[in-house]
């Protein structure tokens, strides 16, 4: 490819692109371990190689199994059904726990506003079928 890389200061490069592993990799867990977002990750590492590795870029976009739901994104702001369900369910758990342990009034608004505005902002972008399972 000889597509430059978008306008990064040098000295950022091994950041992004450490940074970009580090994301791959949480990344890839997320698909194993339940209730971990693993999309999210993914899109985050796209951007992070798009500033400083555009094979590793073109790597994970082309992947049959990690590169759908990053392009998804890309394209049209797309969340796969399946990882919506899987986010907000999480979100759910969680406001479950934060109640579970008894915090402040405060820390519980705070904290179930920010839970559930992110679960309207999941649930409102537009759902694309999970993409097939490799065989």
């Amino acid at each position: 490819m000889t597509e430059k890389l978008p306008r990064t200061n040098s000295a950022l490069r091994p950041l992004y692109f450490f940074a970009g592993c580090v994301l791959l990799a949480a990344g890839i867990i997320g698909y194993f371990v339940p209730l971990m977002p693993g999309t999210v990750f993914l899109i985050l590492a796209a951007g992070c190689f798009a500033r400083s590795s555009r094979r590793l870029e073109n790597w994970l976009l082309t992947h049959p199994r990690l590169g759908p739901s990053v392009i998804a994104w890309r394209t049209n702001g797309a969340i796969p059904r399946k990882a919506k369900i899987i986010a907000i369910v999480s979100m759910a758990v969680s406001f479950a726990i934060i109640l579970f342990v008894h915090p402040s009034l405060a820390a519980i608004w705070i904290s179930g506003g920010l839970l559930a505005a992110s679960a309207v902002f999941v649930g409102t972008r537009p759902g694309v079928p999970a993409p097939p399972p490799s065989s």
